[in-house]
Formats: structure tokens, C-alpha cells, sequence
């Protein structure tokens, strides 16, 4: 087997699993769980999903308590304000890096091919699929942008914003702006105009967090 071919170790699958769980609201937040408990609900041992815990705990998605398993734990909406203004600057900055590098046609294919996965996803009115090319869509802008401290620090928090999108996916309009917002941005950056790769992903940023923010409020959702 090569090393690409590498099996999934079950700490992987547990944070994988875990995630799922917390985003659909099988685990909601505030909710607190044995590590005996979950590791039955995922069918493995549990020093996997002990691991798999402490990951999720540096994350912010919960919290490690001795002797009483993992607590869910909740984002409020001053929660959510911080962690989009983090995130708008840093993946902003991202973008602008990965303009100034001058990449090849080939080199943004994948960046590309979110864009068309979720201008596919619109055309078929499937919102999750649309959220799972989205995700890979600013995961990619990010590992284009070159910096590995900008790739741990929003990986840590695109958790959080996961979550609130899972909440308000089938409350917000259909996301063709969105979509206008990606291709603008992935055109700035095949351009090399890192100042426009820039402002562009800051404005697209900025009007997701007014939307979602302005869904939880008028839903009265003061947490997640």
C-alpha cells in the first residue's frame, strides 16, 4: 500500500464522527457526554476518541472535564462576530499572498473546481453540497495563501463558522452571490491583482457574516 493509500486511523474517523455530530445536532451544545458513551455510539475503543477529544477541545468545538467526559460547548453571537473579523483579515491576507505568488493555470485547477462544484450545487438546489465545495473552496484559498500559521489559526475557527452555517443553510436565500464572490476572487488571483484578491474576499467575508449574523439574530438564536 502506498503512502497515499495510508488507512484512516480510527482517531480520524472519531474527530471526523464527533464533527459531524456537533454540526448536525445530534450533540448539542451545552451537552455532556462520558467518553465510555461516545466511544459505543462510534463502535471503537476509547483512547481513540480521547484523542480524537483533545483535538476537538483545541478547536473551541468542546471541553475535556476531568472525570465527566467532553461538554459541547456553545457559540454565542459575540462568539461568532469575533471569530468572522479574525477570519475575514486572515483569509483576506491569504488571498492577497496567493495573488502576489503568480500561480499556473494548473496550480489553481483546485481552487477552480470549487467553483464550478458550486455552481453545479446551485443549478440542483442542493444546499450541502454547495457548504461542502464552499468549505473546500476557503480551505484552498488558504493553503494557496502559503502561510502555515494563517492555515492553523482558520482551520481552528472555520469549525465554529461551520456550525452556524449548518444552522442557518436552509434559512438564507439561495448563495449566488456567494458564488459571484468566489469566481471574482479566484479571477483577481489568476490575474496576479493581489490587492483586488484582497478586498474582493474581504467584502464577500464581511456581507456572509452581516447574513448570518443577522439570520441567528432574527431567529433569536443567541447560541449554537
Amino acid at each position: 500500500m502506498s503512502r497515499a493509500e495510508k488507512p484512516v486511523s480510527n482517531t480520524e474517523r472519531a474527530i471526523e464522527e464527533l464533527r459531524r455530530l456537533v454540526f448536525s445536532g445530534e450533540l448539542p451544545a451545552g451537552s455532556d457526554h462520558l467518553e465510555s458513551e461516545l466511544a459505543d455510539r462510534l463502535g471503537m475503543s476509547r483512547t481513540p476518541v480521547r484523542e480524537a477529544a483533545r483535538t476537538l477541545e483545541s478547536q473551541g468545538l468542546l471541553e475535556l472535564r476531568a472525570r465527566k467526559g467532553v461538554r459541547i460547548l456553545p457559540v454565542s453571537l459575540e462568539d461568532m462576530r469575533e471569530i468572522y473579523d479574525v477570519l475575514t483579515e486572515l483569509e483576506s491576507l491569504a488571498a492577497e499572498r496567493a495573488a502576489e505568488r503568480r500561480y499556473s493555470k494548473e496550480e489553481l485547477a483546485d481552487l477552480e473546481n470549487t467553483i464550478t462544484d458550486m455552481n453545479r450545487a446551485l443549478e440542483a438546489a442542493d444546499l450541502e453540497a454547495w457548504a461542502e465545495a464552499d468549505n473546500r473552496f476557503h480551505a484552498e484559498l488558504v493553503r494557496l495563501g502559503g502561510n502555515s500559521r494563517i492555515m492553523a489559526i482558520t482551520a481552528m475557527m472555520s469549525d465554529q463558522v461551520r456550525r452556524a452555517r449548518a444552522v442557518t443553510l436552509f434559512m438564507r436565500p439561495m448563495p449566488v452571490q456567494s458564488n459571484l464572490d468566489h469566481q471574482g476572487v479566484f479571477e483577481a488571483i489568476q490575474r496576479g491583482d493581489a490587492e483586488a484578491a484582497h478586498d474582493l474576499h474581504r467584502a464577500h467575508r464581511q456581507r456572509a457574516r452581516d447574513m448570518i449574523l443577522s439570520l441567528l439574530e432574527r431567529h433569536r438564536l443567541r447560541q449554537l
